[in-house]
């Protein structure tokens, strides 16, 4: 079991939507194949939350900006002495051969949206227990039909995710990737800092403190304060050593 746990803590609304994106993309992956009502009740309830945290923006759009950013940075890497220019140029071609998919792609969670069974399910998830077969036979009978067949279906919506899920998780490994850890000290359970117009907190500390971090803030200045896992009888240390990086 591992001894240390990681924490990320987006710094603008921009990072918040594209984590929540990669988590519940992960989710639909999780459960699969899908062959009985527990999985697909999880599947269709984070399809349903996909699409919503979707339609509150235009997700392509701010990707496609990203994409030119990073190309941005990569060029002005070019010019830092012994750099591995073999390296920056794949990375480079990789921006680019995504956003050509990408922008080429039908509009993000399209496919999705326009299926029958996914709107129907859809519609049900909010009435507690309406997914019943007596109130929604459609899926009582998908779930009868041969595994192939259901299999087939997903698989179709899940590679309609294909062009944003491959462009995310390249930016967010970029992005990630952009900064060290660095060992910091917090005083009584609260540490501060700026943040440099970071996008991304990923903090690793020790598990065996029992102890979660309250972040708050923005790109140009955070706080952090950490919490006991039991409310009641836990204690902060007055110093804590733990890990930070600004991406």
């Amino acid at each position: 079991m591992s001894t240390h746990i990681l924490f990320e803590h987006p710094l603008n609304e921009k990072m918040r939507t594209w984590l929540r994106i990669e988590f519940l993309i992960q989710q639909l992956s999780h459960n699969l194949p899908i062959n009985d009502y527990a999985t697909a009740l999880h599947f269709f309830r984070n399809v349903g939350d996909l699409l919503d945290v979707i339609e509150r923006g235009d997700v392509r759009t701010e990707l496609l900006k990203e994409l030119e950013r990073q190309q941005r940075k990569l060029q002005a890497w070019r010019e830092v002495p012994g750099v591995d220019q073999s390296r920056i140029d794949s990375v480079r071609q990789q921006l680019k051969n995504s956003s050509s998919v990408l922008m080429t792609a039908p509009r993000v969670g399209q496919f999705l949206r326009e299926d029958r069974l996914i709107g129907l399910v859809r519609q049900r998830l909010s009435i507690p227990g309406g997914c019943c077969s007596f109130d929604l036979p459609t899926l009582h009978v998908w779930l009868h039909m041969p595994q192939a067949q259901r299999d087939a279906q997903v698989n179709g919506w899940m590679a309609s995710l294909d062009p944003m899920h491959q462009t995310l998780s390249l930016i967010l490994d970029l992005i990630r990737n952009s900064a060290p850890f660095r060992k910091q000290t917090s005083l009584n359970g609260f540490y501060q800092d700026n943040g440099d117009d970071a996008d991304l907190l990923r903090l690793n500390m020790s598990l065996s403190e029992q102890l979660y971090p309250q972040i708050s803030g923005h790109k140009s200045r955070f706080a952090i304060r950490f919490m006991p896992l039991d409310s009641e009888n836990g204690t902060v240390p007055e110093r804590l050593d733990f890990e930070l990086a600004c991406c």
